[in-house]
């Protein structure tokens, strides 16, 4: 038990970087639209780079094509029906902008939720092969769980939703890290055996948020600072993947 003390830890901290971006947002007040059009596709940017150079890789390497098919199929179904409840309230008419902006916020939270579990059954999994990796792996988490937590939290504050409840929010995600890192611990063994469909399961739910949620919004923001903000989301993620 004392030799998961670390891993939970590392884990634990990995998953509040959530928290701190979505804090960051709220010391700085109300987003612009430029802003918040940067920071929707620059995360945009951080979950297609994690899906392309991580989740779908990884899942590959690690687990047949029929569990990653599986698993992506299931992961862009998922958030459809996600989507498709959120917006339940008014299915025939189109969402008015302070009620997209929390559907969005409600989704994008979704996502990071679901997706951090898989993650922290790899840092788990990366620690019992060689305590090095648990770390690289908990250092990329941490990294880009900053900017989820802004991208959570831009949208929710321009809805006017209260600090309170979008910290209490982004403080429950974070917990969602060491509760995979947790499971791993627990089933290693048989974890092991299905973390592809996982992280594959992943990989699907943040392609649907990119394509279907987060660049569009972005784009009606601002056009050239969602493409900057996409752009540079993807370089950050690509270069700190490449160092590890």
């Amino acid at each position: 038990m004392e030799d998961w003390l670390p891993i939970l830890w590392v884990s634990t901290i990995a998953g509040l970087a959530t928290t701190l971006g979505s804090l960051l947002v709220l010391m700085f007040g109300r987003p612009k639209e430029q802003v918040l059009a940067t920071l929707l596709a620059g995360a945009g940017g951080v979950m297609l780079a994690v899906v392309s150079l991580d989740l779908l890789p990884t899942a590959w390497q690690i687990g047949p094509l029929r569990q990653v098919i599986l698993g992506f199929i299931i992961g862009l179904a998922f958030m459809k029906l996600a989507d498709k409840q959120l917006n339940s309230s008014s299915p025939s008419l189109p969402l008015p902008r302070r009620q997209r902006l929390k559907r969005i916020g409600l989704l994008v939270a979704a996502g990071i939720a679901l997706h951090d579990l898989p993650e922290g059954m790899a840092i788990a999994i990366g620690q019992e092969a060689t305590g090095e990796l648990g770390f690289l792996i908990a250092i990329a988490i941490t990294l880009h769980n900053l900017p989820e937590g802004m991208a959570t939290t831009a949208p929710l504050k321009m809805a006017e939703m209260k600090s309170w409840k979008i910290l209490l929010l982004n403080f429950g995600i974070a917990f969602f890290t060491p509760l995979g890192a947790l499971i791993g611990l627990l089933a290693i063994d048989r974890v092991q055996n299905s973390i592809s469909f996982f992280l594959a399961l992943a990989g699907g739910a943040m392609t649907f948020l990119v394509f279907a949620e987060l660049w569009p919004l972005s784009r009606e923001r601002h056009p050239r600072y969602a493409l900057l903000g996409g752009v540079l989301g993807y370089l950050f993620f690509a270069g700190i993947s490449f160092l590890h």
